[in-house]
């Protein structure tokens, strides 16, 4: 068993899918619309669904926005380095809400970035 992919539930798919290619640097695998569920998914993610884990961006055409509740945590990256990723993101719009540098009550360094429905990503730094 693998993970195939975590789905979140966006407002506005476009400008979610331009939030994850162009400042996290994902790819846009695939996008289909279900027209008689009035709902659009795309995938996106790092690699070919094949072999990597995935985001599935769920778009209902009838909601603009979602209430993120107190039971969701967030998304986890590995990057290679955090203080130069969370610089790129911020530099390409991203919104960061927790700077680079070592988590509470720990030494592993991290960052947090929003998306713009308000889900939080962690940056996690790559084992050495």
């Amino acid at each position: 068993m693998r993970i195939l992919h975590t789905m979140l539930r966006v407002g506005d798919l476009d400008r979610s899918i331009k939030f994850y290619t162009e400042v996290l640097g994902m790819k846009l695998l695939r996008q289909k619309d279900y027209p008689d569920g009035k709902f659009t998914l795309a995938f996106i993610g790092y690699g070919d669904e094949s072999d990597h884990t995935v985001i599935e961006l769920t778009c209902n055409w009838d909601t603009d926005s979602y209430d993120l509740g107190t039971g969701y945590g967030h998304i986890a990256l590995e990057v290679n380095d955090v203080y130069q990723a969370t610089a790129e993101i911020r530099s390409r719009g991203g919104k960061i809400i927790r700077d680079a540098g070592p988590m509470n009550a720990g030494t592993t360094i991290i960052s947090f970035v929003e998306d713009p429905d308000g889900y939080p990503i962690e940056l996690i730094g790559k084992k050495q």
